[in-house]
């Protein structure tokens, strides 16, 4: 097997690699072999364009500049990797011997090492138990965020259901000046929203934001090369970050955001324990008043509280914010119709894209405000979202050129149309929509009509609807066939009586226009 680097990877590590972190320090961050950032680092500086224009490019250009690079994985190793993991959960375990769990990784593997590689291996990996470390942060280079694992509440007012809330915690560990709100899950989706919460509340974007191995941000989880999400890439990409999900089981790896948990409890959750909330932004309004008191008490080992250490120090280390906060995109995959459009299941609705696509698969991008669909990596339509059902949702440019036309179609359109044949044509074709309720009824007749001059000449044809118009007998047959019998020639008042006898026999049960009057 082999993993792929996308475009959203290469864009990581022109990121890294423009904020002055060195190859190794990029491919521990992106969990990503050095070996693999150094390949890319030397076509880079063999490409014609700088690491910034790179960066502008659009996923489709990054895929054809530099075609699917790949780290090898031995499959093997791997799972011995992953077994020793369940070695070390057990070795407090009274009874514990390693040639237990031997025995056991030899039955459940295909390809076992032999007992003596398995030992060389684990002392290699594991040779003594590790001390925690004390680790110095620069200022602005990591956002830590997690979770509480105590839970608040807020009350239903109508029927007084508790209802369990998720408490995010975010700090800045140089300042260590922390950032508190109340959400309703740990979805993607609410999870974005604190993160854009909580870079709104610093004003600016550190180099990293380090998670654990949240659902909602890490597809898969791995001690050692964690994927994450395509939201969260993209997150990362719009603030121009990265995303550095620590070792799964390893708390100290964020210890100091385990701290600020540890801290919300009794300088947020204790003050508020007999407050009731009855709705998530009661509990939010009281949570940033507790949160102010909370950032401007004084750290004794600093002599300054974490809001003055933010201010004066670590906030001109951030990066700025883009013009708009992030929104979170979904996906989905739709097939252009005949008739030019994608239908979007999530509303039920459908959306054009330009006629040529007919037939193609896309991808569609769509958030709380816009619809986008994209094909091989290039973006063909942009919508706003309508979140109406059923509806069709079109952009004229996008359809053929016969569409085009047919959504002109009115009773305005076609008395232009009809005006340029001479004035009878135009009052034939407006006979027809009086009193027409829906006038789509008409719009053939009326384009039958006007197209006879193609055959017959305009002159003819205005002498035919003259004729028309004159013994209320407005249709495309009745039109056609005066042309047909050259009728258009003769003046109709002739047939009138006392004129030249009419082209209809005379018989004695006809009547006459006086029996009419």
């Amino acid at each position: 097997m082999a993993n792929q680097l996308d475009p959203m990877d290469i864009k990581q590590i022109l990121t890294l690699h423009l904020d002055g972190y060195s190859n190794r320090k990029i491919g521990e961050t992106l969990g990503i072999s050095r070996n693999t950032v150094n390949a890319y680092m030397k076509l880079f500086n063999g490409c014609e364009y700088s690491a910034r224009k790179l960066l502008e490019l659009n996923s489709a250009a990054l895929a054809e500049l530099f075609p699917s690079h790949t780290t090898i994985r031995n499959p093997r190793f791997d799972e011995l990797m992953m077994y020793f993991e369940k070695v070390n959960h057990a070795r407090d375990h009274p009874g514990f011997t390693f040639l237990h769990h031997y025995r056991d990784y030899s039955l459940q593997s295909r390809e076992p090492y032999s007992y003596t590689q398995f030992m060389e291996h684990y002392n290699r990996r594991h040779s003594k138990t590790k001390g925690s470390m004390k680790l110095e942060h620069e200022a602005g280079r990591e956002l830590f965020i997690d979770y509480a694992g105590t839970k608040m509440h807020i009350v239903d007012r109508d029927t007084g259901e508790l209802r369990a809330v998720e408490i995010f915690v975010a700090t800045l560990p140089y300042s260590l000046h922390t950032y508190i709100e109340a959400s309703l899950s740990q979805k993607r989706e609410d999870l974005i929203s604190s993160l854009n919460n909580t870079l709104g509340f610093y004003g600016g974007v550190t180099k990293a934001i380090v998670c654990d191995n949240l659902k909602s941000a890490v597809t898969r989880a791995s001690k050692y090369e964690p994927d994450i999400n395509r939201s969260l890439k993209e997150f990362a990409l719009h603030y121009n970050c990265v995303i550095n999900p620590t070792r799964a089981y390893s708390p100290q790896d964020k210890a100091l955001v385990e701290n600020a948990v540890q801290l919300a409890y009794q300088r947020i959750y204790y003050p508020m324990r007999e407050m009731t909330f009855f709705s998530l932004g009661e509990l939010n309004r009281e949570i940033r008043k507790r949160l102010v008191d909370f950032n401007d008490m004084l750290y004794q080992r600093k002599g300054a509280s974490r809001r003055e250490l933010f201010q004066s120090v670590e906030r001109a280390y951030l990066k700025p914010l883009p013009e708009t906060p992030y929104q979170m995109k979904d996906y989905l995959r739709a097939k252009v119709q005949k008739i030019g459009y994608v239908y979007f299941s999530a509303d039920k609705s459908y959306y054009s894209v330009p006629y040529r696509y007919v037939g193609k698969s896309t991808l569609i991008h769509y958030t709380k405000t816009t619809v986008e669909v994209y094909y091989s990596h290039e973006r063909i339509a942009t919508h706003p979202r309508n979140e109406s059902k059923g509806l069709y949702n079109t952009v004229k440019d996008h359809l053929g050129s016969t569409h085009k036309v047919y959504t002109d179609w009115s009773p305005d359109y076609f008395g232009k149309m009809a005006a340029g044949h001479g004035d009878n044509v135009l009052a034939c074709v407006e006979t027809l929509f009086i009193d027409c309720d829906y006038p789509e009824t008409s719009y053939k007749s009326a384009m039958g009509i006007i197209q006879l001059h193609r055959q017959y000449g305009s002159e003819r044809l205005d002498n035919a609807c003259r004729r028309a118009v004159y013994g209320n007998a407005v249709s495309f047959r009745r039109i056609r066939n005066i042309l047909e019998k050259n009728l258009d020639r003769a003046d109709p008042e002739e047939d009138l009586p006392g004129g030249i006898k009419s082209h209809i026999p005379f018989h004695e049960n006809i009547r006459g226009p006086k029996n009419y009057k």
